[in-house]
């Protein structure tokens, strides 16, 4: 990771650690590094949080500065980007969102022209021209100034796109949709409702502030409480900027990314689809998602968090499926990044294919009680590499062995080190997660 640019962009809270300052800088390189053999075409989309609006206008401001033309989709999903920028022959993309943290934060996430997240080494290129270190750029002058065009046809053929995958009609299905006040709203019903289903919406009135408010995919009680309210066959919820789906079941019973890489990837395994017949997941991904994937015959693969090394090792192996426990799911032969609204057309499909409740296919998999707590210390890396400590996560791995696991790793933003246990009973997993913790603070390794 680099100054300014984490595992999903520049993110942080707006005009205090991400201003408009950097956001027409962040717009003048890249109107400048893609436009130095001709006129290049940039494309911007944002979510509902009321800065996005101004960091659009100084992103557009950088990009036409330096020569380049920006295309705005408005608000719209990061994934509908990507799509745009790969279907449509754009030199890169720019979705201005902070996913699901509060209205407060927004991030600028740069999509290359092949759809995927821009490189590393670009990435630092941008760094160096925040801080000052490659010097001034040209500005555009007379006609090669760039100019701004409004595209939001590009955010319609994204919604045509979804609508035409589907392959069995929704029809008589109840279905509800939490929206997060985020970008889904202006997508997510209008697709639904086009395949026929009774389509019920909650939290698809964005007013800029409210948006992963106790609702969206990380707040799925709200969902929960929906669906069993009204008696609907299934539910979907989206985060801030719909690149991730959590679904309910009729039940009322959660299905996190990883009930849905089950589900999706035992259909396109029965179907003949499965490349390779792997699923890809991340370190975090449940004890019992595997215990099941081995019972079918399923191989996987398990990556660090991120659904950007999810779509490395997909990409690097050929793999079709892969995704997170969060519900970042990627369908590489339909996308490039995780995509909430094609996840939930996805299940859906497998729904009326198989004429099976969400709750009937979700039914082979025995989750594992999961216990993470977030221990704060003064060095992540002497932390976790305190033999005391190695000692005591030994220790709980044997006491667990093949029926549960221990986790412990750093987190990538904060100086944090993750705790989490996996066992047949929460009591067991507290127990656990307790005793490596207990060890931490003995070694005078916490920190209040």
């Amino acid at each position: 990771m680099g100054k300014y640019f984490g595992t999903d962009g520049f993110r942080g809270e707006a005009n205090r650690k991400l201003t408009v300052e950097h956001a027409f800088k962040v717009g003048r390189f890249l109107g400048w590094y893609y436009g130095q053999e001709y006129k290049a075409r940039i494309v911007i989309g944002k979510d509902t949080r009321r800065s996005s609006y101004m960091f659009e206008y100084a992103l557009a401001a950088g990009l036409t500065a330096s020569g380049a033309d920006a295309y705005l989709l408005h608000v719209t999903t990061t994934p509908s980007v990507s799509f745009v920028v790969r279907t449509e022959d754009f030199d890169c993309g720019i979705m201005i969102s902070a996913s699901h943290n509060p209205y407060y934060d927004n991030g600028i996430k740069i999509i290359s022209g092949s759809g995927k997240k821009i490189e590393a080494e670009v990435e630092q290129k941008i760094e160096d021209y925040i801080d000052g270190k490659t010097g001034e750029l040209p500005l555009a002058t007379g006609e090669k100034i760039g100019r701004t065009v409004d595209y939001i046809a590009g955010r319609n053929r994204y919604i045509g796109h979804l609508i035409a995958m589907a392959t069995r009609s929704f029809k008589n299905t109840k279905v509800g949709l939490d929206c997060s006040n985020g970008s889904a709203s202006s997508i997510a019903k209008s697709v639904f409702d086009a395949l026929g289903a009774k389509t019920y919406v909650i939290h698809n009135e964005p007013d800029g502030t409210n948006i992963n408010r106790d609702c969206g995919s990380t707040h799925i009680h709200e969902l929960k409480k929906f669906v069993l309210e009204r008696g609907l066959d299934v539910g979907f919820a989206y985060d801030g900027d719909a690149d991730r789906c959590i679904a309910v079941d009729a039940d009322g019973r959660i299905i996190d990314g990883d009930l849905i890489l089950y589900i999706c990837g035992k259909y396109l395994k029965e179907e003949g689809q499965l490349t390779n017949n792997t699923v890809v997941t991340t370190i975090m991904s449940n004890l019992g998602l595997y215990k099941a994937f081995d019972k079918i015959g399923i191989s996987y693969e398990k990556t660090a968090v991120g659904d950007k090394y999810v779509y490395a090792n997909m990409c690097e192996n050929g793999h079709c499926l892969g995704g997170e426990q969060s519900g970042h799911i990627i369908f590489s032969k339909y996308a490039t990044t995780g995509d909430g609204i094609l996840t939930s057309l996805m299940v859906m499909g497998v729904m009326m294919d198989r004429k099976q409740s969400l709750a009937s296919l979700a039914s082979e998999v025995t989750i594992y009680p999961q216990v993470l707590k977030n221990v704060r210390v003064a060095d992540k890396t002497a932390a976790k590499e305190n033999p005391a400590v190695q000692e005591a996560v030994k220790a709980v791995a044997e006491k667990l062995g093949d029926d549960g696991r221990i986790l412990v790793r750093e987190s990538g933003t904060e100086p944090v080190i993750r705790v989490m246990v996996e066992a047949e009973t929460n009591k067991l997993c507290e127990q656990c997660v307790d005793s490596v913790i207990a060890v931490m603070q003995e070694q005078g390794l916490v920190v209040d």
